[in-house]
């Protein structure tokens, strides 16, 4: 099966103690465009946001490194 390009977006607050956390589950695009406009418009209600895309294989396990496409503010580390 040929890789499949996954689009991600997540927003992330600050706990009282200034950790991050996320928000909500994170939300899955088909485009890379649509992806910014999502992060642009999140990115001015909380404390981060980063969207990314990869390469994948879901139904084998394997996923390429993510490439970040948009990011404000103050995101987690990509695994």
């Amino acid at each position: 099966m040929d890789p499949v390009q996954l689009i991600v977006v997540i927003a992330f607050d600050q706990g009282d103690a200034g950790e991050l956390f996320p928000v909500g589950e994170p939300q899955q695009f088909e485009t890379k465009d649509r992806a910014i406009r999502t992060a642009k418009d999140l990115a001015s209600k909380h404390a981060g946001v980063i969207a990314w895309a990869r390469e994948a294989k879901p139904d084998v396990g394997e996923y390429g490194p993510p490439e970040i496409i948009y990011t404000a503010g103050e995101v987690l580390e990509l695994e």
